[in-house]
């Protein structure tokens, strides 16, 4: 039932007030047949509009089924125009850009009605209607009669109670404006139908009842309704909503219809996301290239702790502050001053400082390092392990191929211990050593090389030589291992020294098939082996040629088993070469060198010095009263060769002491290593690393065990370490930059969306006509942005990772480096989602604004 009671409606207009309607009361029965009749400009419309609850009364009240509507909300008003009340306008009100079926569907989907039975519903009124061959159509496909009956299937496919229409014959001739007559008319015998016309003979002949209103007034009303027949009903209805699909579905709709436009605006919104995609591939593939340098650094430049070390970083930083402008400015520029360079740097490897490995090997072992070995890809211990190898060459005697003889032939051998005290070996610019040891690590050794022939060393006395990726090996290592001859280097230096240039002997470059290399044999003699007990006393055989000779002669030998290369992951390919021994050639020797007779005798005597016979002493002059009478009657029993040996032997050892004539007889304690080399799984890892030692130390300090502080010397990590925050600091700026693109797209993207709001003003005004509440106006605009924002990230992305292919090709081809442009998943994943935020967020504006349209005024609108 529905009832109006004082019905005014004003407007105004600024410079006065318009009085649409004047104390109109009015009741209708629940199904009836009721024109309303009147001039243009006397009310009809606007009485229509308030009791379709498009319009709001400006006093009075309207009263729906005996509930009174002033206290009704928004969601109030959209429930009653969705549930009781279908609109049929005279222009029809149909959204365009949809087919027949769906505007028909459309109340029902804001009732929330599943679709199988929201179609259902809908072809069955479209066949009332007659137009259930017309589905697929789009309204600008149809007549204005086909357009009205749509109309008219819309309003009542909900099964409204009640029907109002607006002019419905207005603009249709008057063949079809009969059909629709009689088509109202069989609707009205079970509702309410409440039309607009101002055709009096249409409604005399179709009306059940007639009101006929003047200037806002109710002049006349043919049938008005008896109290007796007022029965008031109450009921509840669910409050209708439009489902984001649903929103989705009628943007998709709108834009497809507008394709140019759409891809355009997609496409100005995804420039901003095609700059900082292409950014994101370029850092991430920079990132990953300078990962795996980074990665390919920590396996060729572990972390290295050495028993003996200085601070590098105090003597570089010295050496760099000569030309700094930050020096202190001199008061009296008069006066010339000595710059302590030579000093600070002597000072500085005056400090140098011995590590207790032993403490720290066992703590790397200990449950408390394990958090420091889970950033480890290994860790690998050098004992100091000197190895006596020699090069049999037959009549032409033998070569010393460890500890490297050449440089003492050259003389260079001091320059380059005096090298190696201050330099570690993966500092130093060249190793003098030819005889070298392989990774006892699987992983680290074949980061570092591949095999190019033969085999790896799987037995103690099998090893394998270097070349470098051309196949070389440097003539220093060949004249070390006694493959090019000795002599005639040691000749032509000489012949250089006296400027006799001329005199220079150059050989031409030697060439060696791979098995001529496999066949290659040395001889491999345990350092212990080199003393020999005469009379009771140890004497040094090393410098006696027929002994030494007896030694090799007796000695293991050592086969070369394969020959390998720098592997393509080593970041410095460049290498003389050398022979590579595994751990089981160590251990076997450590093994031999521990079991020997004098080991044994300076274990069980750590008092007296074996090679003396005598005490250790602190440098005491040699008397022979200091002999025991066995020592002294051994002495005289000695040949004078013998004798003079031994003479040499006591005075290289006077100062000897018991930890260094066992490093001299190659006994190695596996509990105290004279380095470790650490290597850090990645570049972050080796971070953690240095921070876990530095907590080491904190706590060795805080214990007062001073002793056992590690110091050590990062020079990698001082020259890698600011590589990835440039890059990232290069990537934020480029990315603020573009982000501006960015801000500038989702401004165009609100505008666009504010046009799209006034192109569709009709279709808001038509949503709310049939119950769209004004959040369910927002989501369509929403949707629409949602839609182009989703667009404009996707477009971006695929137009990234097509131009990240012709970027990596010219870089690979100007550099060499592969892959340079590689977009992360995840970043082009972020970057959509951003797109999506942004657009969505350009439209909120708009969307509102569309919500808060007046639905009669939306209407109006063309």
């Amino acid at each position: 039932m529905l009832e109006v009671r004082h019905l005014v409606k004003d407007y105004d207009t600024g410079s006065n007030i318009v009085h649409a309607l004047k104390d109109i009361s009015l009741t209708f029965r629940d199904s009836e047949f009721v024109s309303i009749l009147g001039q243009s400009g006397c009310g009809k419309t606007t009485f229509l509009n308030i009791i379709g609850g498009l319009d709001q009364y400006t006093s009075g009240d309207l009263i729906i089924n005996g509930r009174s509507t002033k206290n009704y909300t928004d969601k109030d008003w959209d429930t009653y125009r969705n549930h009781r009340v279908g609109f049929v306008f005279q222009s029809y009100n149909l959204i365009m850009h949809q087919t027949v079926l769906s505007n028909v569907e459309l109340a029902l989907t804001l009732s929330g009605v599943d679709k199988q039975e929201r179609r259902q519903r809908a072809i069955e009124v479209l066949k009332q209607v007659g137009l259930e061959d017309q589905l697929d159509k789009k309204p600008t496909q149809m007549s204005g009669g086909q357009m009205q009956r749509v109309a008219i299937a819309r309003a009542l496919v909900n099964n409204p109670e009640i029907l109002l229409a607006d002019e419905p014959t207005g603009a249709l001739d008057s063949k079809t404006s009969v059909q629709i007559m009689d088509l109202l008319k069989e609707i009205a015998k079970d509702r309410l139908v409440i039309i607009v016309t101002h055709n009096p003979e249409l409604a005399k002949t179709y009306s059940t009842r007639i009101i006929s209103l003047f200037d806002g007034v109710v002049q006349n009303d043919t049938n008005p309704i008896a109290p007796e027949e007022i029965t008031p009903t109450t009921d509840s209805l669910k409050k209708p909503s439009m489902s984001f699909k649903t929103a989705l579905s009628l943007s998709l709709n709108n834009l497809m219809t507008k394709k140019g436009r759409t891809l355009l605006t997609s496409f100005a919104g995804s420039i901003g996301i095609i700059g900082i995609a292409l950014i994101l591939s370029l850092s991430n593939g920079v990132q990953a290239y300078i990962n795996q340098v980074e990665n390919d650094t920590m396996a060729s430049y572990p972390i290295e702790i050495q028993d003996n070390t200085m601070d590098m970083s105090t003597m570089m930083e010295t050496m760099m502050n000569m030309s700094s402008d930050e020096k202190e400015k001199k008061e009296n520029k008069d006066e010339v001053t000595s710059m302590p360079y030579i000093n600070d740097i002597l000072n500085s490897i005056s400090k140098s400082s011995k590590n207790n490995l032993s403490a720290f090997k066992s703590y790397l072992e200990s449950k408390e390092g394990d958090q420091l070995m889970d950033h480890t890809k290994a860790v690998e211990y050098d004992y100091g392990l000197s190895m006596h190898v020699y090069n049999d060459l037959g009549d032409q005697g033998l070569v010393q191929v460890s500890p490297n003889g050449l440089l003492d032939r050259l003389g260079f051998s001091d320059l380059m211990n005096l090298q190696n005290q201050f330099m570690s070996s993966s500092t130093s610019m060249m190793s003098n050593e030819v005889w070298l040891s392989l990774p006892d690590t699987k992983e680290l050794r074949d980061d570092e090389f591949e095999l190019v022939e033969g085999k790896w060393p799987d037995a103690y006395n099998e090893v394998v030589i270097e070349v470098n990726d051309q196949n070389e090996i440097s003539d220093y290592v060949l004249y070390s291992l006694g493959l090019m001859d000795q002599d005639e280097l040691v000749e032509n230096y000489n012949q250089l020294l006296a400027g006799n240039v001329d005199q220079i002997q150059t050989s031409e470059d030697a060439t060696y098939t791979y098995d001529e290399l496999l066949n290659t044999t040395f001889k491999l003699v345990n350092n212990s082996d080199l003393y020999h007990k005469v009379n009771g006393v140890w004497i040094d055989g090393s410098q006696d040629e027929a002994y030494v000779d007896q030694i090799v002669d007796q000695a293991t030998d050592v086969k070369i088993v394969g020959i390998i290369k720098p592997a393509d992951s080593t970041v410095s390919k460049t290498t003389m070469g050398g022979v590579y021994y595994s751990s089981q050639m160590r251990d076997y020797m450590i093994e031999q060198c521990s079991n020997s007779q004098i080991v044994q005798e300076q274990i069980n005597h750590p008092d007296t010095n074996v090679l003396t016979g005598t005490a250790f002493s602190d440098g005491e002059e040699m008397s022979i009263s200091k002999l025991t009478p066995e020592q002294q009657m051994a002495m005289a029993s000695m040949s004078q060769e013998e004798l003079m040996s031994y003479m040499s032997t006591y005075n290289e050892n006077l100062n000897a002491t018991y930890d260094s004539n066992l490093q001299k007889l190659g006994y190695i304690d596996l509990d105290n290593p004279t380095k470790i080399n650490i290597y850090a799984s990645s570049f972050e890892d080796k971070e953690e690393i240095s921070d876990l030692i530095n907590e080491y130390n904190e706590k060795e300090k805080a214990a007062d065990r001073l002793a056992n502080v590690i110091t050590y010397n990062d020079f990698i990590g001082m020259m890698l370490s600011s590589v990835t925050s440039v890059i990232n600091m290069i990537s934020y700026v480029l990315i603020g930059f573009v982000s501006v693109s960015l801000i500038v797209s989702s401004i165009m993207i609100g505008i666009i969306t504010y046009i799209s709001v006034l192109e569709r003003t009709k279709e808001i005004g038509i949503l709310r006509a049939i119950g769209a509440s004004k959040k369910d106006v927002s989501h369509v605009f929403n949707a629409e942005t949602f839609i182009i924002g989703l667009a404009s990230g996707c477009m971006g992305i695929l137009i990234t990772i097509l131009l990240n292919i012709p970027i990596s090709m010219i870089v690979e081809n100007l550099t060499g480096v592969a892959h340079i442009a590689s977009l992360p998943w995840q970043g082009g994943l972020i970057l959509i989602l951003i797109s999506l935020l942004l657009t969505v967020i350009a439209g909120l504006i708009p969307s509102r604004f569309a919500s808060k349209k007046d639905p009669v005024e939306a209407l109006r609108s063309e």
